[in-house]
């Protein structure tokens, strides 16, 4: 009598630092664990953070550790990253967010070679920050492209991808939940496919290409003599780090999200109202003047507090009509061409 033989599940590395991958990881672990199992994890050395700088071990380790996985931490994917690799005999690294360029030899190490999941729908926003710049750049949708990695950024060819929606109020936050949340049925459809060696991968368009960067605190500067739909995009993308800030009496303000609002409709005399000046304050928020419409300011925050809604924040606080809040050159975020190394990616 014949039996089909069921294939073993892959032996898969993950590389990986941001929770952005735990849900995959989760998946690999339940549901999809016939098809695939995490037999390794390289993930960031720890890292200081917060206001007391504790070195700290990310999610991604937190999460291979509590399962007895074993954990590399190499500042340098060098030969000895490389060996430690090989060591785990994976059929397949799966990537995303990992934060280290990754040498030929090392993706080249497992027999199905080395996949990445990157944040964006390529060949737009390649590079470190697909998610933030994606939103900041006022796109209406987003999603993961399942790719090849090569030597160039993000340049591999692109099996599959999954779509979804960027929301008018969305911010970074919240399209990091979905896009985590779509990563698992797009591995669901692939992974097998991959397995059997039938997964097929397409060239990226490279008329498409635009590309984006690691992105630093100085990106949270704003010009209000940009349009306010520009302005409120930008909030919501860099947020929640490095966040949009503006100088109120004296303090930096974080602002955790604004919307536009047309020009018609507005205060009486907000035509000759200049870029930044202070219009008012409403029931939903605080109306700032713009190079074109009004940015309304909705969440608001003072150093060492928490994230305020306007209502809440402007409670008890001075009279801010007739304030005008400084402009400064606002970073561009998106090119055609890679930018300049900054460090890692």
């Amino acid at each position: 009598m014949n039996v089909d033989r069921v294939p073993a599940p892959l032996r898969i590395v993950f590389l990986g630092s941001d929770p952005i991958a735990l849900p995959a990881l989760e998946w690999l672990e339940s549901e999809g664990r016939d098809i695939g199992s995490c037999v390794g994890v390289f993930t960031q050395p720890d890292r200081a953070v917060g206001r007391g700088q504790k070195t700290t071990p990310n999610a991604i380790k937190q999460w291979a550790l509590s399962r007895g996985l074993p954990v590399l931490q190499p500042e340098k994917v060098g030969d000895s990253a490389r060996e430690s690799l090989a060591e785990l005999r994976p059929d397949l690294s799966l990537v995303m967010a990992y934060g280290h360029i990754l040498r030929d030899d090392f993706i080249a190490v497992p027999r199905l070679g080395t996949i990445n999941l990157h944040a964006s729908l390529l060949p737009r926003y390649r590079g470190a920050s697909p998610i933030q710049t994606s939103i900041a750049n006022g796109e209406r949708e987003t999603g993961i492209s399942l790719m090849r990695i090569v030597r160039a950024l993000d340049a591999g060819p692109v099996a599959e991808t999954a779509s979804v929606e960027i929301a008018p109020f969305d911010t970074a936050a919240e399209i990091e939940e979905k896009l985590a949340r779509v990563c698992v049925p797009l591995l669901a459809a692939t992974l097998p496919k991959l397995r059997d060696q039938a997964l097929v991968f397409h060239e990226q368009d490279v008329t498409e290409v635009t590309y984006c960067r690691r992105l630093a605190k100085e990106d949270g500067a704003l010009d209000f003599a940009a349009p306010a739909s520009v302005l409120a995009a930008r909030i919501r993308g860099l947020f929640p780090w490095p966040g949009c800030v503006v100088e109120m009496g004296g303090q930096k303000i974080k602002l955790g999200l604004a919307e536009a609002l047309p020009t018609e409709g507005g205060d009486k005399g907000d035509s000759l109202a200049m870029p930044g000046d202070v219009l008012g304050l409403d029931e939903r928020g605080l109306r700032v003047a713009t190079g074109a419409g009004v940015l309304r300011l909705l969440k608001l925050q003072r150093p060492g507090g928490r994230m305020l809604s306007a209502g809440e924040f402007f409670r008890g606080f001075q009279e801010m009509s007739g304030v005008r809040l400084s402009s400064s050159p606002m970073p561009a975020l998106v090119a055609k061409q890679a930018f300049p190394h900054r460090g890692k990616s």
